[in-house]
Parts: C-alpha cells; sequence; structure tokens
C-alpha cells in the first residue's frame, strides 16, 4: 500500500524565538548531558566544510548529526566572518529533525537561535555547577556579538550579574553593543576596556566569545577564584588550559580531535589527555560536563580554584532544544507545512 509522504513542518525565527522563551534552557541541556552519560542520547561523527569567500573572509558551514532519547536530526551551522561587515549575522543555520521509524525529515527549523541559546545553555549550566549563580556579581565578555548577549541575558534572567565589562576589538562595535545592553538590561552596570587585560582581571567570571585563531589570554590575568568561558576557539592561551585547578570539556573525543582549537593541538602533541588518562607530562583534563553535572566529580572546587570550561559544541543539545520546540509547535499547530 502506497502512503503519501507526510508534509514537512517549517518553523520560522520568530517563531522558535517565541517558542524558545518557553523551555527552560539549562534543564534541558543538563538533561541532554545526563542522557549522553547513560547512552540514550550521543553524537555522531562531524562534517566541515570550509572555503574563502570571494571578499577574502573566511567561511564555513558544520553538520553536527545527533540523537537525544529517541529523537534523531542534525543542524547545519554556516558562519561567514565578513557577515558582520555587510550589516549581516555572522553565523546562520537550520535544524533537522527526523521520523525515528521512517527517517523522514518531519521539521525544519531556523537554527541560530537555539545554536546560540544551547551555547550559553551549557556555558551556564557548567558555571553554576561551580559557582553559585547569586554570587556572580560581574562578568567580562570578549567579543561584542550573539554569543556575548546570549550568555548575559540567560545569566541575568537566573539572577546574576549586577556589571559587566564588555571588550571587542572594534571600538565601535564594542560601543554599540554597550548601548544595547543598557538599554535592554538597565538594571545593569555596563561599561567597556579597549584592552582584553584589564577585563578579565577585574572579573570572576570571563566569557570568551571571539572569532580568534590567536590566544592573547595568560594565566596571570584570571583573578584567585575566577571561571574562564572558553567558548571561542583560543582566546585562552597554553598556560591557561594547563595550569588552572580545573578544567572541564563537553565531549574529549570532539576536543582532542579537533586540530583548528589550541586544546585539540596540545592533546595531538601529547601534552594534554582525556579525564582519567594518565600520560606522563600532559595535563589530564579533570572531567567532561556530564560528570561535573551528573555531581559525580570527585574534587571539591575551592573558592580560591580558577576553572576553564572549555565546551566545543554538541549537537545533541541542538536537537534536545529542537524537540522541546518541535513539540510545543505540535501541540500548538503552529509553523508553515511544505509540501514534499
Amino acid at each position: 500500500m502506497h502512503t503519501q509522504p507526510r508534509p514537512m513542518r517549517y518553523l520560522d525565527g520568530a517563531t522558535v524565538a517565541s517558542l524558545c522563551a518557553r523551555i527552560d534552557p539549562l534543564e534541558t541541556v543538563t538533561e541532554a548531558f545526563l542522557a549522553v552519560r547513560a547512552n540514550r542520547s550521543g553524537v555522531a561523527t562531524e562534517a566541515a566544510l570550509r572555503w574563502t569567500a570571494p571578499d577574502g573572509a573566511a567561511a564555513r558551514s558544520l553538520v553536527l548529526p545527533a540523537w537525544h532519547d529517541g529523537t534523531y536530526g542534525c543542524k547545519i551551522i554556516n558562519a561567514s566572518l565578513g557577515n558582520t561587515d555587510r550589516g549581516l549575522p555572522r553565523a546562520a543555520g537550520l535544524i533537522l529533525l527526523y521520523d525515528s521509524q521512517t527517517a523522514e525529515p518531519v521539521c525544519v527549523m531556523e537554527g541560530a537561535q537555539i545554536s546560540a541559546l544551547r551555547t550559553a545553555a551549557v556555558s551556564v549550566a557548567a558555571l553554576r555547577a561551580v559557582r553559585p549563580l547569586p554570587t556572580v556579581d560581574r562578568v567580562a565578555l570578549l567579543g561584542c556579538g550573539r554569543q556575548a548577549r546570549t550568555h548575559l541575558e540567560l545569566l541575568a534572567s537566573h539572577g546574576a550579574v549586577k556589571s559587566v565589562i564588555a571588550y571587542d576589538l572594534s571600538p565601535s562595535r564594542r560601543e554599540a553593543f554597550a548601548d544595547e545592553l543598557r538599554t535592554a538590561l538597565p538594571h545593569i552596570d555596563v561599561e567597556t576596556a579597549a584592552d582584553p587585560e584589564p577585563a578579565v582581571r577585574s572579573a570572576p567570571v570571563t566569557v570568551a566569545a571571539t572569532t580568534t585563531t590567536t590566544a592573547y589570554v595568560p594565566l596571570a590575568w584570571l583573578p584567585e577564584g575566577s571561571v574562564f568561558l572558553n567558548v571561542s576557539l583560543d582566546d585562552a592561551a597554553e598556560d591557561v588550559l594547563l595550569g588552572v585547578e580545573h578544567l572541564f570539556v563537553d565531549d574529549w573525543h570532539l576536543v582532542s580531535e579537533d586540530d583548528t582549537r589550541l586544546l585539540g593541538r596540545l592533546a595531538r602533541a601529547g601534552r594534554a589527555t582525556a579525564p582519567g588518562t594518565h600520560v606522563p607530562g600532559a595535563r589530564q583534563v579533570d572531567a567532561d560536563l556530564a560528570t561535573l553535572l551528573s555531581g559525580a566529580y570527585p574534587r571539591p572546587v575551592t573558592p580560591t580554584d580558577r576553572t576553564v570550561i572549555n565546551p566545543f559544541g554538541m549537537g545533541v543539545h541542538d536537537v534536545a532544544l529542537a524537540t522541546r520546540v518541535h513539540a510545543l509547535a505540535c501541540a500548538e499547530d503552529t509553523g508553515v507545512f511544505l509540501p514534499r
């Protein structure tokens, strides 16, 4: 018997943003980490396509397949570093969800909102596991783009942050960013820094969300008891990754196999190794975030310890968030149906 294929639901950016506002992203990513730890969720091999755009800017497309508690899908996230000069978002993408029985795509949704939200949610969930959020009263932001703002908004929504100091290579971008924050979050004191060093030195939490491929933050800048959220590629120098008291990653396999990031290059050089693996002369990563968030991390994180949280980015969190968005969309019969 021939059955007509079902139409595919499409959710645009505004719809995704509206539905995301009704989801607890910290609960969602924490649940996904615990599911990975219990082998109910996971990621498959990622694919990357990189090229140089006609204007000379670096461009790339990443495909992150994953499954979460019986749901299968992938995120496709593209970016061009020249987009900001064109007045466009640096990154854009899509998330696809599949029928577990037929493997048909059942939903495609705008992906940049979920990608930014899951990145910030992973950072904030991990930060909450080592430092109570209400005690995080000041944050340094390195990079003044969407990731920095999403991190700050999520922190503020959980009662953290009284003051922010923002740094960006572009003076006009950081000043415009600061003006936007003063309007959107008037209860937070916002200042800018012309140099990253005073920003990092002045804050107990730093969010590094830049596009640099050259490390520039040394260990000496990190205050006692600080947490460095190494969201982007290479802001943290070798002595930071090798010298802090606690170093956490989301997925060691992903980190160690990627030589575009400093920690991956250190792994390949035999100078950093997996949690629980002792190699003479190598820094052992202390734990993955699933271990930390499950409460299984055996070492205390004292008030004076410096901590680096170095997430690579796992598609399972995108799929987990997208699954909740899709469930809400189905319950409310929202979105546009695309014929096959």
